[in-house]
C-alpha cells in the first residue's frame, strides 16, 4: 500500500512537471473557487439581510403569548450571552375632556428596542427624529391621534387605569408595529414599570406579552432549541418570514435564489471535471498498461490512480478555497458602498463546504474513468486501439447522482424535492439525448449540399454520434445552469420593481366610519391623493372547522397558529383583490350569503377545503359560514389583504369601520394634520420608515442576485473554456493528419469553428429548451412567480452558445494550425 501511494506521488510529480495535471487542476480549482466565493458571498449577504430584517422585529428572537414569559427564560439567555427586553401590550380606554378614545398601550423596558429604533418628535410630525431612549417611569408618549381626539397637548396628563402619566413626546414609528388590534389602535408608549400601578391587568385581562432575545447567532440557534419544549401552548416563536410576509416573500426568494446559483456552480463544475478526468485517465491507457505488465493487479491500478486523484483533490481544494474567500473579499471591498454599513462574518463553514464540495464533486464524477482504468487490457501495450471496458451504466451514473444528490439536498433540506429534481433531470437527460441525435441526423443531412470547411466540421460532429451526443449535453447542462440564474433574476427583479413602485402607498387609514367614508373619498380627491381600494373592517376569531375545535387541528409553531391565537380583521368584497388569485373553488361575488374565501396558506394549515364550515366569534355572537374557495394572497404588497373576505351581505349585521391605504409624498406631510383634524376617529398608520427599510433591503438583496449571478457567469464561461479543452486530443490528431496530407491552414480554421460552433449552437437550442422546462417549475413551484414563454432566450442561447464554444474551440486548437505537425504529436 505505501509503495502504491509513493508511486501515486511519483506519477503526480511527473504529470505536473509535464503539464498533464494543468486543465484538471484549473478545472478544479476554478471549480472550488467560484462555488467557494458564491456560497460565502451568498451566506454573507443572506445572514446581513436575515439581520437587517430583525430590525422589523427589534430583535432576533421573539416569543409572543398571552401567558407571562418564565424567568428561567432569562437566566438561560444570560447563560447563552443573549441581550433581553419584554413587552407587555394591553388595550385601554382614556378618558379626558369628556372624550373617550380606545388605545392600544404597549409598555417597554429601557433596553428595548435590541434592533432598530423608535422614532418621535415634539412638534411636527415630518421632523421626527430616530432615539433609542424609551419613557421614564412616570411618562407616557402617545400618537397624534391621541392628542387630537382627547384635546390634549404635550406636558399633559393621561390616565391609564389608575397611573397618571405625563406626555413628553409624540411617537410615529416603533420597528415591530404589528397588525394585531393593539396595534391598529392609537398608541401610548409607556415605561414597563408603570404597569402594576395602572392595574390594568388582572385575572383573565386579554393581554399580550413579548420577550425579546438578541445576540450571537449560534446562541441564539442553542437558546432556540432550548426554548421550543418550554413554550405554553399559546406561546409561540415569532419569525420575519411569517410576521412580516411584505418582507419575508422577498427573503426568502433571494435565499432560494442564492441556493439555486450555488447549484448551477455545482453543476457546472461537475460537467468540466468530469469531461477533464475523462481526458486525464485517457491519456494514462498506455501507462497502465505497463503497469499491469510488470505485475500490478487491478486493485494497485484502483489505489494508485484513487491516490492521485485524492492528492489532486486536496491541493486543488485547498488553493480553490483560499482563492474563493479572497475573490469575495475582493467583491465586497470593491462594491463596500453598495452593501449594508455592517455585513455578517465570512462564515468558515462555507471554506469548508468549498473545499469538500471540490473533493466530492472530484470523487463522484473522476470515480468511473479510474474504475475503467483498471479493467484495461495490458495488451494495450501493443495493440494501440485497445481501450478498457467501459464500466456498468448504474456505477457511472449511480455514482454521479449520488454526488448530485447530496450537494442538492445540503441546499434544500428536502430529500423529496431532491429526488424529484433528479428523476425529472433523468427522464429530460434521456428524452434530450433523442433530440440530440435526431439533430445530429440532421446535420449529415447536410454533408453533401455544403462547403468543404463545412463538411469537415459537421463529419467531426456527426462521425461519432454517441460522442457527439456527450459533449452537446455536457455543454447544454452548462448553459442550461448559467441561462437559469440569468432568467430567474430577470424575473425577481421585475417582480420587486413591479411590486414597489415609486407611489406604493406609504400611509394606512383606519377605523373610518360609514358617516366619514364620502367626505374622506372627497378630500383624497381634492387633495390629488390616490387610493387603493376600501374594505370594511369586521373584527372576529376562527373558532371551529366543520364543528371541530381549531385549536385541535392546528400544528403548534405554524403561521395557522398565529392567525387563530388573534382576531381576524373579516371583511367583504365584490372583486377579487388585485393581488389576490384564485387556488381552489371559485370566488364570493354572486355566491350565497355567508360564503367565505380563506387565504390558501391559511387553509393549507387548517385542512381547509372548499365546502368546508366555519365558526367565528364576532363581538360574543358566532357566525357560520361555508367556504367557497381559496386563493393565494401577495401580503409582500403595500396594500390591504384579508385571510377571510366574505361575501357582499354576510356581515351586514355587526358594526364595522373602513380600511385603505395612500400614497403620500414626504413633502406634503402636512396634509396628514389636516385630516387627523377633520376625521378625528380616524387613525392613520405611517409606515414610511417600514417601506424605506424594506426598499433598503430589497436594493440589497438585488446587489446580492447580480454579483453572485456575475460570479457564477464567470465561472461558468472559465469552465466551458476548460471543458472545451478536455475534449480535443483526437480532434488534434485528425487534424494533424490532415494538415500532413496538405490542408491549408485556413481549410483547417473554418472547419474548427463550424464544429465548435455547430456544437454551441446545438448545445444552445438544447439548453433552450431545457431552461424552458426547468424555468416554468422554479416559477410555478418555487419562487411563486408567473411563468412567461422566453422567446428572447431561444434567439440569444444559441448564438452566444455558437461564439462561446467556437471561440473557446478556436483558442485551443491554435497549435495544430501554427505550428508543424511533428511539433503538436510531441506536446500532446
Amino acid at each position: 500500500m505505501a509503495k502504491n501511494f509513493k508511486l501515486a506521488l511519483k506519477i503526480v510529480a511527473r504529470d505536473w512537471r509535464s503539464g498533464e495535471l494543468t486543465i484538471l487542476m484549473a478545472a478544479l480549482l476554478i471549480a472550488v473557487a467560484s462555488s467557494t466565493a458564491v456560497n460565502l458571498l451568498g451566506d454573507r449577504l443572506a445572514r446581513t439581510m436575515n439581520l437587517q430584517a430583525a430590525e422589523f422585529l427589534a430583535a432576533d428572537l421573539v416569543v409572543g403569548g398571552h401567558h407571562q414569559p418564565s424567568e428561567t427564560w432569562r437566566r438561560q439567555a444570560s447563560a447563552h450571552g443573549l441581550r433581553v427586553a419584554g413587552t407587555t401590550e394591553f388595550s385601554s380606554v382614556l378618558i379626558e375632556n369628556d372624550e373617550l378614545l380606545l388605545v392600544g398601550v404597549k409598555a417597554v423596558e429601557e433596553s428595548y428596542p435590541l434592533h432598530g429604533s423608535l422614532r418621535t418628535t415634539l412638534s411636527d410630525i415630518a421632523a421626527a427624529a430616530e432615539t433609542r431612549d424609551v419613557p421614564k417611569p412616570g411618562e407616557a408618549w402617545v400618537e397624534q391621534r391621541v392628542l387630537a381626539t382627547l384635546g390634549l397637548k404635550l406636558d399633559d396628563d393621561i390616565t391609564v387605569g389608575e397611573k397618571p402619566l405625563r406626555i413628553t413626546r409624540i411617537l410615529t414609528h416603533e420597528p415591530d408595529r404589528r397588525g394585531d388590534l393593539y396595534s391598529l389602535s392609537p398608541r401610548v408608549l409607556m415605561n414597563r414599570a408603570d404597569v402594576a400601578a395602572t392595574r390594568v391587568i388582572q385575572p383573565g385581562s386579554h393581554v399580550h406579552y413579548y420577550e425579546l432575545f438578541a445576540g450571537d447567532e449560534r446562541a441564539l440557534r442553542a437558546f432556540k432549541q432550548w426554548l421550543k419544549p418550554q413554550l405554553h401552548p399559546g406561546q409561540r416563536i415569532l419569525d420575519v418570514h411569517e410576521d412580516r410576509p411584505e418582507l419575508g416573500n422577498a427573503l426568502n426568494r433571494a435565499e432560494r435564489y442564492l441556493g439555486l446559483t450555488s447549484i448551477a456552480v455545482v453543476l457546472i463544475s461537475g460537467v468540466a471535471i468530469a469531461m477533464t478526468a475523462r481526458r486525464y485517465t485517457e491519456r494514462h491507457y498506455d501507462m497502465t498498461a505497463m503497469l499491469k505488465c510488470l505485475g500490478a493487479r487491478e486493485r494497485d491500478v484502483l489505489w494508485i490512480y484513487a491516490s492521485q486523484f485524492l492528492i489532486i483533490g486536496l491541493i486543488a481544494s485547498s488553493l480553490g478555497s483560499a482563492a474563493g474567500y479572497l475573490t469575495q473579499e475582493s467583491v465586497i471591498h470593491l462594491l463596500r458602498s453598495l452593501l449594508p454599513q455592517t455585513l455578517a462574518a465570512p462564515g468558515w463553514l462555507a471554506v469548508v463546504f468549498g473545499a469538500a464540495t471540490g473533493l466530492l464533486i472530484l470523487l463522484g464524477f473522476a470515480l468511473p474513468p479510474i474504475l475503467r482504468l483498471k479493467r484495461l487490457a495490458p495488451l494495450r501495450v501493443l495493440r494501440r486501439d485497445l481501450e478498457p471496458l467501459p464500466s456498468s451504466a448504474w456505477v457511472v451514473y449511480g455514482l454521479a447522482g449520488l454526488t448530485l444528490s447530496a450537494l442538492l439536498w445540503r441546499y434544500t433540506h428536502d430529500w423529496v424535492m431532491t429526488l424529484s429534481i433528479l428523476a425529472i433531470a433523468g427522464i429530460a437527460i434521456a428524452l434530450f439525448s433523442l433530440l440530440g441525435l435526431s439533430m445530429l441526423s440532421l446535420g449529415r443531412l447536410l454533408l453533401p449540399y455544403v462547403s468543404l470547411p463545412w463538411r469537415f466540421g459537421l463529419q467531426h460532429l456527426t462521425r461519432r454520434p454517441r460522442l457527439g451526443v456527450s459533449q452537446i449535453l455536457a455543454f447544454s447542462i452548462t448553459l442550461v445552469a448559467m441561462q437559469i440564474s440569468l432568467l430567474v433574476r430577470t424575473e425577481l427583479l421585475q417582480e420587486w420593481k413591479r411590486q414597489l413602485p415609486q407611489d406604493t402607498p406609504n400611509h394606512f387609514a383606519l377605523n373610518l366610519f360609514d358617516t366619514d367614508l364620502a367626505r374622506f373619498r372627497e378630500t383624497l380627491d381634492k387633495e390629488g391623493i390616490a387610493s387603493s381600494a376600501y374594505y370594511p373592517i369586521v373584527r372576529g376569531r376562527l373558532t371551529a372547522v366543520n364543528g371541530k375545535d381549531v385549536f385541535e387541528i392546528v400544528h403548534k409553531d405554524s403561521r395557522a397558529e398565529a392567525s387563530i391565537n388573534r382576531e381576524l380583521s373579516l371583511t367583504w368584497a365584490s372583486e377579487l383583490p388585485r393581488d389576490n388569485r384564485v387556488v381552489r373553488g371559485q370566488w364570493v361575488n354572486g355566491a350565497d350569503p355567508l360564503s367565505v374565501s380563506v387565504e390558501a396558506e391559511l387553509a393549507k394549515g387548517l385542512g381547509i377545503e372548499p365546502g368546508d364550515k366555519l365558526t367565528f366569534n364576532i363581538a360574543g355572537q358566532e357566525l357560520a359560514a361555508t367556504v367557497i374557495g381559496t386563493r393565494s394572497v401577495r401580503w409582500d404588497t403595500m396594500t390591504p389583504n384579508f385571510f377571510m373576505i366574505f361575501s357582499p351581505g354576510s356581515l351586514d349585521a355587526y358594526p364595522h369601520t373602513w380600511l385603505t391605504s395612500f400614497y403620500l409624498p414626504p413633502d406634503r406631510k402636512p396634509v396628514l394634520g389636516d385630516l387627523a383634524k377633520s376625521f378625528p376617529s380616524m387613525t392613520i398608520l405611517e409606515v414610511d420608515a417600514l417601506l424605506k427599510q424594506f426598499q433598503t433591503i430589497l436594493r440589497q438583496v438585488t446587489s446580492a442576485i447580480e454579483y453572485v449571478l456575475l460570479l457564477a457567469l464567470a465561472a461558468g464561461f472559465t469552465v466551458l473554456f476548460a471543458a472545451v479543452r478536455a475534449t480535443l486530443d483526437e480532434r488534434i490528431y485528425e487534424d494533424v493528419l490532415l494538415r500532413t496530407m496538405g490542408a491549408s491552414r485556413r481549410l483547417l480554421r473554418n472547419a474548427q469553428w463550424v464544429e465548435f460552433a455547430a456544437l454551441g449552437f446545438l448545445a444552445g437550442v438544447l439548453a433552450s429548451a431545457i431552461s424552458e422546462v426547468i424555468a416554468w417549475i422554479l416559477f410555478s413551484r418555487v419562487f411563486d412567480l408567473t411563468y412567461r414563454f422566453h422567446w428572447e432566450t431561444w434567439l440569444a442561447t444559441p448564438v452566444l452558445g455558437a461564439l462561446a464554444i467556437g471561440l473557446a474551440g478556436y483558442l485551443n486548437t491554435r497549435s495544430v494550425v501554427k505550428n508543424s505537425p511533428m511539433r503538436v504529436l510531441r506536446e500532446l
